[in-house]
């Protein structure tokens, strides 16, 4: 496994098979030169600062209907939402006097926010707090949508592609969803100048190894600014709760990769990773991630917001949630910065 991983770490990339065989043959004795390569690359490129993303999940309507999803538009028992503009500031102001300057904007494919009310969400938001960036994680939108949006001072945007295999993409999506739209999505938010994110779940169902690295080929390929990893965990109200839930070490693995794939990526150690053991996020940050996104909501509507069962956060309030994680990247030897965090190139390897 030494082998494979100096070579990654030399070329940022591998072909495959040896992608396959990394991911397969990875164990106890050898991860660990895995994540102090990966660790290394990202204080090389970042030192210990960690960056912070406000998250304001607005939205838990949903058009759609993907398999895996808490929210899907065929689960009755969800406690559906809305924030009004007001209180979407509300929050943006609570967490720039705690120090965020990015305000994540996600939330289902919600038809009621049309582009013009996101247009305009996304203006009063820069027009309030101008030294901030604004990123949107509200889904598969037309090319003038996005364009709108842009415009209106949006500056990076968040889309999973899930699965790189169309036939697996289909396994997990209905039939109206493609992963040929996905793609196109992607492509047109790179276009119009947004600093792009993707990323996808680890051991979802029916995934293999090879999907595994068909994703991570696709991901060097497309060469995102931001990609989001995580675990998948069931929720009970859909056609994926008895599946089992993605293990924290294939996780850890992967980040890792990545890291040494696009060595300036913004990876999150994120919420989903912290679900599944109780220091996820820390392990996340030791295996290369350097974003932290804690939870700006509402209290009253953060178990609303149930893509998955278990999902931690759901009752502090965000200035817990902030100093929480400061104090538990501080034990690991990392620092919480005020900073937008933007995308910068990266440091050539040795």
């Amino acid at each position: 496994m030494k082998e494979l991983i100096d070579k990654l770490y030399k070329q940022n990339i591998l072909r495959k098979d040896e992608l396959c065989a990394l991911l397969d043959n990875l164990t106890a004795k050898s991860a660990p030169y895995l994540f102090e390569k990966a660790r290394s690359v990202t204080n090389r490129n970042f030192g210990n600062r960690i960056y912070v993303r406000g998250l304001i999940e607005f939205t838990n309507y949903c058009k759609n209907d993907c398999f895996y999803c808490g929210i899907r538009k065929s689960n009755r028992n969800a406690k559906r939402y809305r924030l009004t503009k007001e209180e979407i500031l509300s929050c943006c102001e609570n967490g720039y006097s705690l120090g965020f300057r990015t305000f994540v904007l996600q939330g289902g494919e919600d038809p009621f926010y049309t582009d013009d009310k996101i247009a305009d969400l996304v203006f009063s938001i820069k027009k309030a707090y101008p030294d901030c960036a604004v990123t949107l994680s509200i889904g598969e939108k037309s090319e003038e949508s996005y364009r709108r949006f842009r415009e209106a001072g949006a500056d990076r945007y968040l889309l999973r592609h899930e699965t790189a295999n169309p036939e697996h993409y289909g396994k997990l999506h209905p039939p109206e969803l493609s992963l040929a739209n996905r793609m196109r999505c992607l492509e047109q938010l790179k276009g119009l100048g947004y600093q792009t994110g993707t990323g996808f779940m680890v051991d979802s169902p029916y995934q293999t190894t090879e999907n595994l690295a068909e994703d991570l080929l696709f991901i060097k390929r497309f060469d995102p600014q931001m990609v989001g990893i995580g675990p998948f965990v069931p929720h009970h109200d859909t056609p994926f709760a008895d599946f089992p839930a993605g293990k924290l070490e294939r996780t850890l693995h992967l980040i890792s990769i990545l890291r040494l794939m696009l060595p300036n990526a913004l990876l999150p150690a994120t919420t989903a990773l912290g679900t599944i053991h109780p220091e996820g996020r820390e392990k996340g940050i030791l295996a290369g991630a350097n974003v932290v996104m804690p939870n700006l909501s509402p209290v009253g509507v953060r178990k609303k917001y149930e893509l998955y069962d278990n999902k931690i956060c759901t009752g502090e309030e965000a200035a817990e949630c902030r100093f929480c994680l400061q104090n538990r990247m501080r034990k690991i030897g990392y620092e919480i910065v005020v900073d937008r965090g933007d995308y910068r190139p990266a440091k050539m390897n040795d």
